[in-house]
């Protein structure tokens, strides 16, 4: 790790308040020699987790902003170093002197998420953690708030540390064995208390990463595709639930030529709806082709609305069927206002019947959509899979204990257990950074954090 003195803005500028954070070995001698305190004292003799009030001088002691400066001593410390935090305000001229005075001085602006880095090599937090940090700083609604938190705090890393210590036990049985392997009448690990273990991890690791489906769906937003023929409201629909104008609304059929997405919240959970083209036979090669990728939407989202604005036909309800068997699927019967009488479907397809040009019944319908997520109640507790990073290795070791229980299954030598063993301790230590992890691995997740963190 490099040993320098870094400093960076960790605050949009341009706000009230801008926030400057310094950290390393000579943090905060380099922010005393720029800083007037309004008392006697000077920051290097002040006490961990204290406040000062006083003045930023320029290199001819004139004052460049009255300002607060937290004091923050190793290890006690966000990144586990020495540091210092300078509110001032939140002016780019104010933020952009008093970051000059600093690197003046001989600090080194801080590169995208080295704060964090610093926390992870210092030990404060793991891998999974540290990239917590940038999931809780892009959390754009309640439940993807929730999941962060809770794998800031360890949560998901506590679920894989008590998987290792599994595996750890298994591994050094299979080793002890080795180790005596010249004493025939010696035997450390059984096989069958082996087997149990074994697929008690499997268990574990597969109920893990199937969460994966759930996790990316609430971080990236839930897909649902709105389709239907032309003319019959899909945009009007994908405005009231957008509550906003997003696509055109024409009493023209095939307005719609092309994919039209946006995210909204629906009790604190993302949707993202793709308003898609109009399904009928056509010419137009553009709208042929908006066709097409409608189609394709429909493979990709979890949620199909199924707009209707009469009765569908028998060909046209089994077609639908056949394209969403794998989708939770939506019939919305549209425009009562004009035509309120029902229309028959198969019973086990919900059916919400509305005006999206009224916009009645509108809540009716994301309640439905809602409940057709089916996404377990979230909390700070809860772990669930949200990084694809995490997946990949989870599947990995997945292979390899299932390796172990094939092995277990077909009598292999020790030393074969346990390099498989080995293999996923390994696998599930990427997660964490629970080993020495390539410098490529850990420049690729913290590239994409944001200067000052």
């Amino acid at each position: 790790m490099d040993n320098a003195t870094i400093c960076a803005l960790a605050t949009p500028a341009g706000g009230a308040i801008g926030i400057i954070r310094v950290s390393g070995k000579n943090a905060i001698s380099i922010t005393d020699r720029i800083f007037h305190p309004a008392g006697t004292h000077s920051l290097t003799e002040a006490k961990a987790n204290t406040v000062h009030y006083g003045e930023i001088i320029d290199a001819d002691h004139q004052v460049i902003d009255d300002v607060l400066v937290s004091v923050f001593r190793s290890p006690h410390s966000y990144t586990g170093e020495d540091s210092t935090e300078i509110s001032c305000h939140g002016s780019r001229y104010v933020l952009g002197q008093v970051l000059r005075r600093l690197i003046d001085c001989g600090c080194r602006q801080a590169g995208p998420g080295e704060y964090t880095r610093r926390a992870y090599l210092n030990g404060k937090m793991d891998l999974s953690q540290a990239e917590a940090v940038a999931d809780l700083v892009a959390a754009s609604n309640r439940a993807s708030h929730q999941l962060a938190i809770s794998q800031l705090k360890g949560h998901f890393s506590s679920e894989l540390g008590r998987l290792r210590e599994q595996l750890l036990k298994m591994t050094s049985l299979v080793e002890l064995e080795l180790d005596f392997s010249d004493h025939e009448d010696l035997e450390f690990a059984d096989r069958g208390q082996l087997k149990t273990l074994a697929q008690k991890i499997d268990d574990k690791i597969i109920y893990l990463a199937r969460s994966f489906k759930t996790g990316n769906a609430l971080k990236q937003g839930i897909p649902v595709a709105i389709i239907g023929k032309t003319n019959v409201g899909k945009s009007t629909l994908l405005n009231q639930l957008l509550h906003e104008d997003k696509a055109i609304v024409s009493d023209i059929d095939g307005t719609t030529r092309d994919i039209i997405e946006d995210t909204t919240e629906i009790h604190g959970i993302s949707f993202r709806f793709i308003d898609t083209a109009g399904l009928r036979k056509t010419d137009d090669k553009i709208e042929k082709l908006g066709i097409e990728r409608t189609y394709q939407k429909i493979s990709e989202a979890a949620i199909i609305l199924w707009m209707v604005d009469q009765q569908p036909s028998d060909q046209e309800i089994e077609d639908i069927q056949k394209r969403t068997s794998d989708k939770s699927l939506i019939i919305v019967r549209n425009k009562i206002d004009k035509d309120s009488s029902p229309i028959n479907v198969p019973s086990k397809i919900p059916v919400i019947s509305l005006s999206a040009k009224q916009g009645t019944h509108i809540p009716e319908l994301e309640q439905k959509l809602y409940i057709a997520a089916d996404i377990p109640e979230i909390n700070e507790n809860s772990v669930i899979v949200t990084n694809a990073r995490h997946y990949d290795a989870l599947m990995a070791g997945k292979e390899s204990i299932e390796r172990v229980l094939q092995g277990l299954k077909d009598n292999l030598s020790g030393d074969l257990l346990s390099e498989d063993l080995r293999i996923c301790l390994n696998q599930l230590g990427e997660i964490t950074g629970g080993q020495i992890t390539p410098n490529e691995v850990l420049n690729n997740i913290f590239k994409h954090f944001c200067i000052g963190k």
